[in-house]
């Protein structure tokens, strides 16, 4: 260092010789700079804390790094593996304070999988780790265990080699969709398959249906957290995924509808229906057509008018599947479905007569939605309800950068994935569409007011619906 100083100094060394020297001497600070930091981060023990630990899905976590030296640069890193026991990661970039404090909710990302301030950055931008299979999706099969999370502070900004560097710290959170106190019920009964979750308490609830859409199954995750969030819910299995659809009919969404009405701590005439994709079909064929079944509101995330369920369904999927030169693919070979049920139908035998639903309508809709054309469906739904004087009844949500897949608050968002196309059963990877930043914002923004509306048909006193803890 002597000799570095003495060099630039001296009066008679030409300009190209004290070029060099001052980047030497600029080099060589830098390397001081982090040599003294390695020291110090070798010397102290950094502190990663997750607030709270335990917690909601549709929850906020607080995620902070301590006793840091000041303008360090680290990485913090969050680590999942799925049930499918594929590995999901985010990571964003930070520099600490001049405490040596780096704080998640606060403080700005430079990089890394997401950017910016972003309080839940960590979770919602999760991806696939780099050398995963194509076309996954992260959703929850076991709602009793929760998502596990291993949480991590990494010196420097690092993209990659997560596994082959050791962390500074680490920290393991759990995420639950069912809280503490929640039943789960299998359902069996009149022909209906589904699965009812109870809130804790002694009751009665109002109630929910909660269907899903055309990939089938029973999916349990949403109804787990309705009913963690005070409302008795019921997740309806109508579809095998991969089967041929049975003779299922309107009757089948009534009895289960009446499955719900007939438990003792369900409020009987409070009961909802929220569907996603198909099962907004679903939800508005009964709220239209239904005699049994009068529900006091509904919700349509995602979905369309264009095929009332007056049909067996697959009859109607084999219809949906007459139509399938309309079916476009993008330059990865990805499923583009949404011209499927373009032009919207002007005859009004081919689509639900939403102008007779006489109960409260929420339609949820991102519009960069690129499996169905919702959008436009929103807007024919308002046309027919304002001729036939309901329009009153409608709320409309439409978020810009959203894709199809709009699923609880947090939820990686999926652009694309594996699907198994109903009419043809062929595997495909089915574009969603969205993007990661415009999409959290829909999810996080849309489940705070499906909750409200669904609180406010359905509750007797809204204020007063219990809240689980963690």
């Amino acid at each position: 260092m002597n000799a570095l100083k003495r060099l630039y100094r001296r009066q008679e060394v030409i300009p190209s010789c004290k070029t060099f020297a001052t980047s030497q001497w600029t080099s060589f600070l830098h390397f001081r700079s982090d040599l003294l930091r390695n020291n110090f981060m070798a010397r102290t023990i950094a502190m990663l804390s997750v607030h709270p630990s335990r917690g909601l899905v549709d929850e906020k976590f607080r995620v902070e790094v301590e006793n840091l030296p000041p303008a360090c640069p680290v990485t913090l890193h969050c680590l999942h593996r799925s049930e499918d026991q594929d590995h999901w990661e985010a990571f964003g970039h930070y520099c600490s304070d001049h405490s040596g404090t780096v704080k998640v909710s606060e403080d700005e990302s430079l990089g890394g999988t997401y950017s910016g301030r972003e309080h839940m950055g960590l979770l919602w931008s999760m991806r696939p780790v780099p050398g995963s299979r194509r076309g996954l999706r992260l959703r929850k099969t076991h709602v009793d265990v929760p998502m596990t999370l291993l949480i991590s502070v990494y010196r420097g900004h690092l993209t990659a080699g997560f596994r082959e560097l050791p962390p500074v710290a680490s920290v393991v959170a759990e995420r639950w969709y069912m809280a503490p106190g929640v039943k789960r019920i299998a359902v069996e009964e009149r022909g209906v398959t589904g699965t009812f979750f109870i809130p804790p308490g002694p009751g009665p609830f109002p109630g929910v249906l909660d269907m899903w859409g055309g990939g089938g199954g029973l999916v349990e995750y949403r109804s787990a957290l309705l009913a963690s969030r005070g409302l008795a819910s019921m997740a309806l299995k109508y579809i095998d995924p991969g089967d041929t659809p049975t003779d299922m009919r309107m009757g089948y969404f009534e009895t289960a509808f009446q499955i719900i009405q007939d438990h003792p701590q369900v409020i009987s005439d409070r009961v909802g229906i929220l569907g996603l994709s198909f099962g907004t079909s679903v939800a508005l064929t009964v709220a239209a057509y239904s005699q049994i079944s009068r529900p006091r509101c509904c919700v349509g995330i995602s979905g369309s008018h264009a095929y009332p369920i007056n049909r067996p369904v697959a009859e109607l999927f084999g219809e949906m599947g007459m139509n399938e030169e309309k079916m476009k693919r993008d330059e990865e070979d990805n499923v583009i479905m949404r011209n499927l049920i373009l032009p919207i139908a002007t005859d009004p035998a081919k689509k639900v007569d939403v102008g007779r639903i006489e109960c409260p309508l929420l339609l949820v809709n991102g519009d960069d939605d690129q499996n169905w054309a919702t959008t436009e469906s929103a807007e024919d739904i308002a046309n027919m309800m304002s001729v036939a004087g309901n329009k009153h009844l409608l709320t409309t949500l439409t978020y810009p950068k959203a894709g199809h897949l709009i699923e609880p608050p947090f939820t990686p968002h999926i652009r694309a994935s594996n699907f198994i196309v109903q009419h043809s059963k062929e595997k495909v990877i089915m574009l969603w569409g969205g993007e990661p930043k415009g999409h959290a914002v829909a999810q996080e923004d849309s489940w705070k007011r499906i909750l409200n509306f669904l609180k406010e048909h359905l509750c007797i006193e809204p204020t007063l619906v219990p809240q689980a803890k963690l």
